[in-house]
């Protein structure tokens, strides 16, 4: 008895290595046929004839599986995410330990292919969900941005050495100045464009004055932790999306044998980029919440730069939740949370309806909700 059809897609920039396999109730996968197509759109019209010919048990669920290659799988993605077929894009590095779990020693595309199909086959995979077009354009932004800061800063360490060189070279100089002129404009007219983008939609616009409360993030490190979480609708709880910047902890630990603990930094490294300076700002500013944190570690390792990536990680966390909630960054947040529950603690202590009467403890009720009620709105005040 047959299972699931799957459809592995090994893609680069001008074809598609196509092949389709069923598996049945052993477990077992075998290949039904395989094609090649080019990138293109006539191309992905007809692979996608190819699968419905091959799709010959229609009540059975067919999967498509493929491997992020830069941005030459997007435009096949989108295409047949848009026709409804269920799409898993799989990361290069987990396509190829699965691929070498299987022990092939042979790589091309056609065994890819084969592979992405089997591993399709045999794995539940999480289904692929195109990103925006809002956030893939505030993606493309961010990222030439920072493209555009690490050219600069390669700039600037060569004008620094050609002016500090032996025999000074005038023209270089020049050369080199005016490059970093060219740069420092092209940064001024994205970091506009960026804010003119965010600016375009008004919940976002909201959401980012929110966060923006918190001491030294601004709104070019929020913009981009968006452009790389296409705010942050890929993610179901905070977890994961510690998991995806790479903040999350690995230990190496076999019978008596204990490594170090340190994070896996196996995610996004746009996302830590964004979160290195604001982290750093945040603990010069004392904020309270980070700066706790950062003084709890430091006191407990010693080492500093440890603690300010605990900084970083506390910082994602908040803007995760404060952009889920839509709610205004609070400093004092917790502290008036711990107010509140105090005032609650002492009034039901004063309620003893054994000692008290009961027109005593309705009075004392009635006090503790108008205190509940002022608390409220002090804190909607705040907010």
């Amino acid at each position: 008895m047959n299972l699931k059809y799957s459809v592995g897609l090994d893609i680069s920039s001008k074809k598609v290595n196509g092949c389709i396999s069923i598996i049945d109730d052993n477990q077992k996968v075998m290949v039904k046929s395989s094609i090649v197509f080019p990138n293109t759109l006539v191309g992905f019209k007809a692979l996608e004839d190819w699968i419905l010919k091959n799709h010959k048990e229609k009540e059975l669920p067919l999967v498509i599986c493929m491997e992020a290659t830069g941005i030459y799988h997007e435009n096949c993605a989108l295409y047949l995410s848009e026709k409804h077929h269920n799409v898993s894009i799989i990361l290069p590095n987990k396509a190829k330990h699965y691929l070498i779990s299987l022990g092939l020693k042979s790589k091309n595309d056609t065994i890819d292919a084969k592979g992405l199909s089997r591993m399709g086959a045999e794995q539940c995979l999480d289904s692929w969900k195109p990103m925006g077009k809002f956030f893939y354009q505030l993606r493309q932004y961010t990222r030439q941005y920072q493209n555009l800061q690490e050219q600069k800063t390669v700039i600037n360490n060569q004008l620094h050495a050609l002016e500090r060189a032996m025999y000074v070279n005038k023209p270089m100089i020049k050369q080199q100045k005016s490059i970093l002129m060219l740069f420092n404009k092209q940064l001024k007219e994205l970091d506009k464009l960026i804010k003119n983008h965010i600016n375009s939609n008004e919940i976002v616009k909201q959401k980012t004055e929110n966060i923006c409360k918190i001491k030294g993030v601004a709104a070019l490190s929020i913009a981009t932790i968006l452009a790389e979480t296409n705010g942050f609708e890929l993610f179901k709880n905070y977890k994961q999306l510690v998991s995806y910047a790479g903040f999350d902890v690995v230990e190496r630990e076999s019978g008596t044998s204990t490594g170090k603990t340190k994070i896996s930094k196996k995610g996004n490294s746009h996302i830590r980029r964004a979160l290195f300076m604001p982290a750093f700002v945040a603990i010069t500013h004392k904020e309270r919440p980070f700066l706790n944190l950062f003084t709890r570690t430091f006191e407990k390792h010693g080492i500093k730069m440890k603690s300010y990536v605990a900084v970083q990680k506390k910082l994602l966390v908040m803007i995760y939740h404060l952009w889920k909630k839509n709610e205004a960054y609070d400093s004092k947040y917790l502290e008036k949370l711990k107010k509140n529950e105090n005032i609650e603690t002492a009034i039901f202590q004063e309620i003893d309806p054994e000692k008290n009467s009961p027109d005593l403890v309705e009075a004392i009720q009635d006090k503790y909700r108008f205190i509940e009620k002022s608390m409220s709105s002090l804190c909607e005040t705040n907010v």
